[in-house]
Order: C-alpha cells, then sequence, then structure tokens
C-alpha cells in the first residue's frame, strides 16, 4: 500500500536516488576495473584488495540505504512487516561497520608502506604488512557481520517487547518510547565511528612526521629523493580521509542527538553526507590512484568521442 507522499518525503527520496545511484556507479566501476585485472593477472596486490573490498563495502551501503529511505517514505507500511525493519536496520549497520574499518585498514596502510621509521617494531610491521592485510579484512567483515547480527537482534527484541502497533503513527511514536533500547547501538556506532577516525588521526600524524624528518634529512644531504613524493601523495590520500572522516563524526553525533525527531531537518542534512562520503572520497580514490584514474580518463575520452559523432 502507498502512503501519501509529502513534498518532503519526494524530495529526499529523490535527493538520496541521485546521491546513492552516482555512489554506486563510482564504486561499481573500482569493482569492475579490479575484478578484471585480477582476472588477467591471477593475483591482486595489497592495496588493491584494500580498495576492491571497501568498494564493495560502499557500494551494498548504498544499496541499503537507499532501499531503506525509498521504503520508509514511499512504502513505509513495508517497514511494519516483521523482519523487513530488523533486516534493513542490520544489513545497512553491517556494510556501514565494513566501510569504516577497511578505510581505516587503507589508511594505516598507507602510512606503514610509506613512513620511515628505524623502530624495530615499525620494521616489522613494514615488513609484515602484505601478509597481514587479507587477516585484516578478514578480521573487519567478521566484526561487521557481528554488529550487524547484534543491530538486528536488539531491534528485534525491543520491537516484539514493546510494540503493539497496528499504523504508521504508531510505530514512529513506538520507535522513540523504545530509545533506551537502542543505547547500546547508539555506543557500538560510536565506537566504531571513534576507532577508525583515531586510526586515520594516528595514520595522519605518524606520515606527517616522518615526512618531515625525511624532508629536513634531505636538506641537511642536499639531494633529492624519490620517498618524498610517495610521502606527499599518501599525505593527500590520508588528508582526504581526514577530511571526509571528520565531517562523518560530525554527522554521527548530530544522528545522535536528533535521532528521536523523525523529518527533522537536521536529520535529513546527516542522511545527505552519509550518502554522499561513499561516492565523493571513492572518487577522490580514484583519482589517487594511477591505474584507476587512467581507465576512468580512457572511458570518458570514448564517451566523449561517442557523443561527439552523434
Amino acid at each position: 500500500q502507498q502512503y501519501n507522499v509529502t513534498s518532503y518525503g519526494a524530495m529526499t527520496v529523490a535527493i538520496i536516488t541521485l546521491e546513492a545511484s552516482a555512489g554506486m556507479w563510482i564504486n561499481a566501476f573500482i569493482i569492475c576495473v579490479l575484478c578484471i585485472g585480477w582476472i588477467k593477472k591471477k593475483t591482486l596486490n595489497s592495496n588493491e584488495k584494500i580498495l576492491l573490498l571497501l568498494g564493495c563495502s560502499r557500494f551494498c551501503y548504498l544499496c541499503f540505504s537507499w532501499i531503506f529511505t525509498f521504503l520508509s517514505e514511499i512504502y513505509p507500511y513495508c517497514l511494519l512487516v516483521h523482519p523487513i525493519f530488523q533486516l534493513l536496520q542490520g544489513a545497512y549497520t553491517g556494510f556501514n561497520c565494513s566501510n569504516l574499518w577497511v578505510s581505516a585498514c587503507l589508511c594505516v596502510f598507507y602510512c606503514i608502506k610509506i613512513a620511515n621509521f628505524r623502530n624495530s617494531f615499525f620494521i616489522y610491521l613494514k615488513v609484515k604488512i602484505d601478509r597481514m592485510v587479507p587477516w585484516l579484512l578478514l578480521g573487519s567483515e567478521v566484526f561487521s557481520l557481528i554488529t550487524g547480527i547484534f543491530v538486528y537482534n536488539t531491534i528485534d527484541k525491543a520491537i516484539c517487547k514493546n510494540l503493539n502497533f497496528t499504523c504508521l503513527e504508531n510505530f514512529w511514536k513506538a520507535t522513540i518510547r523504545i530509545e533506551e533500547h537502542f543505547y547500546p547501538i547508539a555506543f557500538l556506532t560510536g565506537f566504531l565511528h571513534t576507532t577508525s577516525f583515531m586510526a586515520v588521526i594516528f595514520s595522519a600524524v605518524f606520515l606527517l612526521f616522518s615526512l618531515w624528518r625525511h624532508k629536513r634529512e634531505m636538506q641537511t644531504n642536499s639531494m633529492n629523493s624519490l620517498s618524498m613524493d610517495a610521502h606527499i601523495k599518501a599525505m593527500k590520500s590520508i588528508l582526504s580521509f581526514f577530511i571526509m572522516y571528520s565531517i562523518n563524526f560530525t554527522s554521527l553525533i548530530l544522528t545522535l542527538v536528533y535521532s528521536t525527531k523523525h523529518h527533522n531537518h537536521m536529520i535529513f542534512l546527516v542522511y545527505l553526507i552519509q550518502n554522499a562520503f561513499p561516492g565523493v572520497h571513492s572518487l577522490i580514490l580514484i583519482f589517487s590512484n594511477p591505474k584507476l584514474e587512467k581507465t576512468l580518463l580512457r572511458i570518458l575520452s570514448w564517451f566523449k568521442c561517442e557523443v561527439c559523432m552523434r
């Protein structure tokens, strides 16, 4: 049964659809290019493994985010059917967790690969990082799966225990009434965002310190080094991580503050930020990767030629 869609709901669906579609296309491009290279070369390096999993996580995250927005605004009565609401929230949280942790893994990987420190433990990490990456990614996905299951169970128990509703208005009122049952989810979400954000901050600090020390040594010895370019390139990538994570972390705080207010303008702004983050940051990663950038420019030039010929 279709709900009487308001102008606010229609605008929300339209904007989120544009953002999600663009983000899914961008991440689908990353997935396709890396999978084709995987088939040709029969192998992937550590950076490509992280990018591939990150692209998959973000594609699924945007997909479930769009489905939830579409149903909540156009067909909200579908959310009353057990267990659609729980499944969507569990999948959404799980893929968001995967997105955050894999992004943090990529940031730490850049730091360990590029930064130069004489510490024995850091040297050990630099030597073993390629072997550690698959296990880090596996751990991230297992933890994301556990998080998604936890969110599903928490919401399911809260709804089954506290809700007796037959109409949509009662559903939203009941959702606010059982807010106290969702405190563990809020705590877990805050923990995920905070730890991944701290990983990005520490990676940026370590890489910046390594860059400063390397630049001072070059000036002392009056010599140039390719390592300087690698430092600067990695620093730009991590800086993009830092900016996007700062915005995402701010949106999390706003979500926790305004979570009990349905159809709030601040919540709408948060949704825009959260759905723009995977697409915009993936686009930045494409232009920081020579292989992906070259392929994208080749496709765009071919598309431009096809349009001109018509």
